[in-house]
């Protein structure tokens, strides 16, 4: 049988969800041809690490400047794109006029000008861009997904999400190249493209409008500075450092083996430091937000981020003509280091609930099973959808195209400019993605 042969571009700390699948459970029909990164020390941290977990054969890797050639040389089926936000479409546009499909880590990109690019390729060339949406495989988003499609709420109405990220998680994006906003369009687009995705899903429906305010309120040199903490202030970066020894937001990227494999080691030949002081100056993303949006449908959401809390998780509520879902999750701490980004709490009152309550009746729990695996489980039933020969019928509209891409990357894009203008944004005005249509399940 003909292996589908995959290769891929950005070899950071989220690659290990794409090319571990390929190199294992899905090796049969699968096949991983070429890796490309700007570091050569990160390319073959990988191939080492493949190479000794999944008994596999070295694979060709390349510069990123060398690109090109490796689709020529390896000839690849579809290529992934887990390179820094702002830079998707240029590679996802290139692999498109090469001649294969894409695989996209989400966001798709990070504003609209962009996207035009990606959606021209992909009407010019025909192929496909898959944005990768890990979240709405997650049992407990699904379950929502499945009782508002059957009806249990009526027609929704309104939407509240509110999502906490908490002192680890939430501090890390602050650490990276996403603390800066032309890199990674800010939270607004890079984290929140999650959750509007969700939005969207969960209720069928295309944003239509967006208003949104936000702040630099926690991190940054001048929020220390104004709380008393100016200590924290007098060094860039904290590993190697002495003095930041004690600071509770300090982060060794020696201390573990893949943030010394992947950064500490590639400083000389990627110039990237994964490791900034989060109280530092030059940041430029906001770290507190909030949105109100209306949807096509008529549908109104209210949406929040808060980027420095004590603990992480969501809470959703959903109401309708006929009732009202609720559903919160609870995340442990952690650092992004790999695929399992989200990681959550063992117990009932620490990991996820779900209630729906109908007009004029009780509230009734209704239970949520998270198994293993990234995500709450979602992980490996994407995989499954993306590298599987046979993957299993999907009837929840879980998988996602570029345009599906685009209604939530536009809401974040949307978001920055109205707090840039301090005026409501009418998202058509920044890119007529399929104006006639109402539904979500209407785009690719």
């Amino acid at each position: 049988m003909k292996r589908h042969r995959y290769a891929a571009v950005g070899t950071g700390g989220r690659i290990p969800m794409f090319i571990d699948p390929i190199s294992d459970t899905y090796r049969h029909c699968s096949e991983l041809v070429g890796l490309c990164d700007s570091s050569e020390t990160r390319r073959r941290w990988h191939q080492q690490r493949l190479c000794s977990a999944y008994n596999t054969a070295p694979v060709a890797d390349y510069g990123v400047e060398d690109f090109d050639r490796m689709l020529q040389e390896t000839k690849p089926d579809t290529v992934i794109v887990c390179v820094p936000d702002h830079l998707h479409h240029e590679f996802i546009v290139r692999s498109l006029d090469f001649g294969a499909d894409v695989i996209c880590e989400k966001p798709l990109t990070t504003d609209a000008d962009k996207f035009a690019e990606i959606d021209q390729a992909v009407r010019r060339t025909g192929r496909s861009v898959r944005t990768t949406f890990n979240y709405r495989w997650a049992p407990g988003a699904s379950q929502v997904r499945q009782l508002i499609a059957d009806g249990a709420i009526g027609t929704v109405k309104h939407v509240d999400f509110d999502y906490m990220l908490n002192t680890s998680h939430g501090a890390d994006y602050f650490r990276r190249w996403h603390s800066y906003k032309a890199l990674s369009g800010g939270l607004f687009v890079h984290k929140c493209t999650h959750h509007f995705d969700l939005i969207n899903w969960w209720i069928d429906s295309i944003p239509e409008t967006v208003f949104a305010m936000g702040a630099l309120a926690f991190y940054g040199r001048d929020n220390a500075i104004a709380r008393g903490q100016e200590a924290l202030t007098r060094y860039a970066r904290y590993t190697g450092i002495p003095e930041s020894e004690g600071d509770p937001f300090r982060m060794n990227l020696e201390g573990d083996p893949t943030l010394k494999g992947l950064y500490r080691d590639a400083e000389d030949d990627s110039g990237y430091i994964r490791d900034e002081n989060v109280f530092r100056s030059g940041i430029d993303i906001e770290d507190s937000l909030s949105a109100t949006i209306r949807y096509r449908s008529g549908v109104i959401a209210s949406y929040s981020l808060n980027a420095y809390c004590p603990a992480e998780g969501f809470r959703v509520s959903i109401s309708g003509d006929a009732g009202r879902i609720e559903y919160f999750e609870r995340h442990a701490a952690h650092i992004i280091t790999g695929d399992k980004d989200i990681k959550f709490e063992p117990t009932a009152s620490r990991g996820a609930t779900l209630s729906l309550q109908r007009l004029f009746e009780d509230a009734q729990d209704v239970p949520v099973h998270m198994p293993e695996g990234g995500h709450g489980g979602a992980d490996p039933l994407i995989q499954e959808q993306m590298f599987s020969d046979q993957p299993p019928a999907e009837n929840l509209g879980r998988n996602a195209g570029h345009e599906q891409g685009a209604a939530s990357l536009l809401v974040g894009a949307a978001g920055n400019r109205s707090i840039a203008t301090g005026q409501p944004i009418h998202i058509t005005d920044l890119y007529p993605l399929s104006p006639k249509s109402k539904h979500l399940s209407e785009l690719i």
